[in-house]
């Protein structure tokens, strides 16, 4: 089987034997309900390949759907030019928005047989428009709408002055109209009504749609279907865990690009959506804006569309940029309730923010998670306390003299949930609850880290609130661990241990 990792044009992957899953009959779906569409989806999750699809739908290419459910429900007869904008490819960053958008255009007026005469871009594109529908209405696709953008959060200004550009560029699309017999936008960032798209009020946005809850990404019964030889392979429980979990409203899907590469490299679990981009910029502003427990995040809608530069939110960013998803969307109070998509990208997340809250980007953010891990296997709590010592002293002392307690918060909650890569654990913050429990194959551990205090009061609490009663039938042995943090020291300078 030929996995189209990376392949982005529709007649490559076809031509080339390449395994589709097809898609067509959401996708003629959402064609027949309207003309102008946005979406926005994560990296990596096929937004390219989606609008090549469409390319070749209005191009007429039905040797390439031979076989596929839109076969036979296609009007192949009636064809129309398509203008396909790609911003990931141009050159923004070596040759500046408005040259690279000249050069977009002149590059797809001489793909087209057209010569354009006008001098401005956004002229330049009404006109490329314009002549390009001269028989028949023309389909304008646009790829990565907002890179201009995305690519430079961590220069505001600039950012900003490519969107008031693009502002303009896409302006001249509403008296284009007559013109245009499909317009699909796509991006990663969701736009803002009063930004970029404002003059466009029939741009209908299927991103949190349930016509789009599936379209791009794969679900399980997909992977059935096509997969059934890899499935039997692998342990289906833990690569759900690892690679699925992604929504927008609906029905879980995997990323494809990670699920792909999973099935192609020996069914080894690695984090091969991650790599492709660390987020730098991100895990600073998480720290930034001291956000490390995000497991469990309510979001309005609009917290999920809203982008603004000066007041850039992690959350929105977050979700946008495919590190959170939506778990449900509670109908009641009018919020999304957010998580991590999957195994995958807490993982990796984690180990970013663990490294940004000790100030490198170049540690070994496992480092302590392993030896605590292997510590607690051993019942060796003195190993464990060692460790997260040794984590504690690799902070910066002005760092730390700043924000002291945030940093004992964070680093603990990080550690901690790491563990749970290895063994079960479970990192609470909600009153009522141990601060963390870590289950082993012979024991379970309930901890409680006091600031300034005593272990003493840790080891109570955990027995006056009964953290451990749950587990009294288990034949592990349950111990109860108080451990005290000095903020003079910097370190943990007492912990207790009691058997209960």
């Amino acid at each position: 089987m030929k996995y189209p990792i990376g392949i982005q044009d529709f007649g490559k992957l076809r031509e080339g034997g390449y395994v589709y899953v097809d898609k067509t009959e959401q996708i003629h779906r959402i064609l027949q309900s309207g003309n102008y569409y946005f979406l926005s989806r994560p990296r990596r999750f096929g937004k390219s390949l989606l609008l090549s699809t469409i390319k070749e739908l209005y191009s007429g290419s039905r040797e390439l759907f031979e076989g596929l459910w839109v076969e036979d429900r296609w009007d192949w007869g009636k064809t129309h030019p398509v203008i396909w904008l790609k911003f990931s490819s141009q050159g923004v960053r070596t040759l500046g928005l408005e040259p690279a958008i000249h050069k977009m255009l002149s590059e797809t007026a001489a793909s087209l047989g057209i010569e354009l005469q006008e001098d401005s871009y956004d002229l330049k594109f009404k006109e490329l428009i314009i002549k390009a529908a001269k028989e028949r209405k023309a389909v304008l696709l646009i790829d990565e709408y907002d890179k201009p953008i995305i690519d430079y959060l961590d220069d505001i200004p600039k950012a900003e002055a490519n969107r008031e550009i693009l502002k303009s560029f896409y302006s001249v699309l509403k008296d284009c109209d007559p013109f245009l017999e499909t317009v699909f936008i796509t991006g990663v960032s969701a736009f803002s009504k009063v930004s970029i798209f404002s003059d466009l009020n029939n741009l209908e946005n299927l991103s949190l749609s349930t016509a789009a809850f599936t379209l791009l990404g794969l679900t399980h019964q997909e992977l059935e279907r096509y997969f059934p030889k890899q499935l039997q392979e692998v342990d289906a429980h833990q690569m759900k865990a690892w690679y699925n979990g992604y929504s927008w409203g609906g029905e879980k899907v995997y990323n494809p690009f990670s699920i792909l590469r999973f099935f192609k490299e020996s069914k080894r679990f690695h984090n091969f959506w991650f790599e492709t981009g660390t987020p730098t910029f991100l895990v600073k502003e998480m720290r930034k804006h001291r956000y490390y427990d995000i497991g469990h995040i309510e979001a309005s809608e609009h917290q999920l569309s809203a982008f603004d530069f000066k007041r850039l939110d992690p959350i929105t960013v977050l979700f946008q940029t495919g590190y959170l998803t939506i778990d449900f969307y509670d109908e009641r109070f009018r919020v999304y309730h957010l998580r991590y998509p999957n195994e995958e990208v807490r993982f990796s997340l984690q180990q970013y923010l663990l490294n940004v809250y000790r100030d490198t980007l170049s540690g070994n953010a496992l480092a302590p998670a392993v030896a605590i891990t292997k510590a607690l296997e051993a019942n060796d709590i003195a190993s464990a306390i060692e460790a997260i010592n040794s984590t504690f002293s690799s902070i910066p002392y002005d760092l730390w003299q700043k924000e002291n307690e945030h940093f004992y918060h964070a680093l603990i909650h990080l550690m901690f949930s790491l563990l749970g890569t290895y063994i079960q654990s479970e990192v609470h913050t909600s009153k009522g609850r141990c601060d963390a429990l870590v289950h082993t194959a012979d024991h379970i551990y309930a901890f409680e880290f006091k600031l300034d205090k005593t272990a003493g009061e840790a080891v109570q609490q955990i027995k006056d609130k009964g953290y451990l009663a749950p587990y009294m039938d288990s034949p592990k042995q349950k111990i109860a661990v108080g451990v005290n943090f000095s903020t003079a020291e910097k370190k943990v300078t007492e912990w207790l241990v009691e058997e209960l």
